[in-house]
């Protein structure tokens, strides 16, 4: 994974870590084949303090992946899915997931062997989840004969549509569109009147 040291870092150390993982995050959006060379003049740092804090350009991008997937679960976190009201947990989670998710497009879309940090905190993120589908069924929010593991496997979906197109608009608006994505998903796109 990554070759940052586990031992705790200095505050500028941390500080010089965090910018060149945001640096990364820009520049590999825009090439994903950048080098660490442009990585390094992107934060402003020499190519040898990259190389100190990350050997090789898998370890940059594995602690970048580590990173982001740190930032989507304090932002599921951040939504009390397990104490807020069910349709405000909801909420609350898909408009924060929304600002990471096109905060760190590169690092989200990043794919990494199994059994690692990242693959941990989306199982915990899962279980997470699945808990607040079944919060949102109990609640009457999902009609009570809809799996509530469907529910969350179509609402990863919609989430996942709604990130495709990040880069491509200015500034995309997380709250209205996590309002219309929680729209889709409670109520659906068809007219209710059409029989099936």
């Amino acid at each position: 994974m990554s070759d940052v040291s586990s031992r705790p870092l200095r505050v500028d150390a941390e500080r010089t870590v965090l910018t060149i993982l945001e640096a990364a995050e820009r520049v590999l959006t825009r090439d994903p084949a950048a080098t660490m060379e442009e990585i390094a003049a992107a934060a402003g740092v020499a190519r040898t303090t990259v190389h100190r804090r990350f050997s090789t350009r898998e370890a940059l991008i594995a602690s970048l992946a580590g990173w982001a997937s740190r930032q989507l679960e304090a932002a599921v976190d951040e939504a009390r899915p397990d104490t807020a009201p069910p349709l405000v947990a909801l909420y609350q989670a898909t408009a924060n997931v929304l600002r990471v998710k096109f905060s760190w497009s590169f690092s989200m879309g990043t794919a990494l062997a199994k059994g690692g940090e990242v693959e941990e905190i989306q199982c915990r993120m899962l279980d997470t989840c699945d808990r607040l589908f079944r919060r949102l069924r109990d609640n009457g929010a999902l009609r009570a004969d809809v799996d509530p593991v469907w529910a969350r496997r179509v609402y990863y979906a919609l989430i996942h549509e709604a990130c495709q197109d990040v880069g491509t608009e200015s500034d995309p608006d997380a709250d209205t569109l996590a309002t219309q994505l929680i729209n889709t998903l409670l109520r659906g796109v068809g007219n209710p009147a059409t029989p099936l």
